[in-house]
């Protein structure tokens, strides 16, 4: 394969490929900045439950679509995908405010979603290829009107982030002690799982559950290792998440791999490089009387984000 013409070919063609290009790099940066409040609070696996519960939203409105004659928004997967993700989060509000209650209500919802959605699926063989895209991040190409989807859903979680990013900050690195200065965690909380249910319930819809939990996870954990601090960290993981969403789209063209695999790897070839960095930067800081984690500010996201 010549890969210099078929680079260019890509580009050619960009009219064919723009909405699932720019999809990608834009869920891929909302992702990762709110990746880094999943990292930041060890929820990891709050991701993962959450795009698996879309997937089952999704697949259980193929099947009362093609089952039970369903029709309107009651069949209409972005819909059973937002009510499938907020559900869960809403039981995750309710039942997990201790740690312990917490992780073993996403045990549960993570293997509802996951063997939820095989099940289902193999009851709606007339849309199987159509599970397996959302379960795997497949999908080739994006439709206009799902790209204008994640273009809005971005445009308005951001807004809400950049409206209350202090709050949210304050509650991911510090809960009791922002509770102790009197902010109202319990709102912000909510919030903020709200914002990261809406967004990953859509981009899971458009791109699929493993592209997502790629994007939500894997920038912040390389943003982390390099930022000093949250906002920093917030930037660096936006943009690699974006870098992730575009690169790993246009390296599947290349070499004719799944689209979301891609995606998700180049996000773990970010990790690996931003640890490797980050274990240099850290010999280096010690290196000068022990000053850097006295007095720098990257301490505060490092000890934040070890579990």
């Amino acid at each position: 394969m010549d890969s210099d013409l078929t680079l260019s070919l890509f580009f050619e063609s960009w009219e064919l490929f723009a909405d699932s290009v720019l999809a990608g790099t834009i869920a891929g940066a909302v992702l990762g900045f709110l990746g880094v409040y999943i990292i930041l609070r060890r929820m990891v696996f709050l991701s993962a439950a959450l795009s698996q519960t879309a997937g089952l939203g999704v697949t259980l409105s193929y099947w009362g679509a093609l089952q039970l004659g369903l029709t309107g928004i009651f069949a209409s997967p972005t819909v059973g995908s937002a009510a499938a993700t907020f559900g869960a989060v809403l039981v995750l509000s309710l039942l997990g405010e201790r740690r312990g209650s917490r992780d073993g209500i996403l045990g549960v919802v993570f293997l509802l979603g996951s063997a939820g959605s095989l099940i289902v699926g193999t009851q709606i063989v007339e849309e199987l290829q159509d599970i397996q895209t959302l379960l795997f991040g497949t999908a080739v190409a994006v439709l206009p009107e799902d790209f204008h989807m994640v273009l809005g859903v971005a445009v308005v979680v951001t807004v809400i982030h950049l409206w209350w990013g202090s709050g949210f900050s304050a509650v991911a690195l510090d809960a009791e002690g922002s509770r102790v200065r009197g902010m109202p965690t319990r709102v912000l909380e909510i919030g903020l799982l709200l914002t990261v249910a809406l967004t990953i319930s859509v981009t899971t819809r458009v791109l699929g559950a493993l592209p997502v939990f790629g994007f939500s996870v894997l920038p912040a954990m390389a943003a982390i290792r390099l930022m000093p601090n949250v906002p920093r960290a917030m930037v660096v993981a936006a943009v690699i998440g974006a870098i992730c969403g575009f690169g790993g789209y246009v390296l599947a063209f290349l070499y004719s791999l799944p689209v979301g695999a891609m995606q998700a790897m180049l996000g773990v070839a970010f990790v690996i490089v931003a640890s490797g960095f980050g274990a240099i930067g850290s010999r280096l800081a010690g290196s000068r009387a022990g000053k850097g984690v006295e007095e720098g500010e990257g301490a505060p996201v490092a000890n934040a984000a070890r579990p």
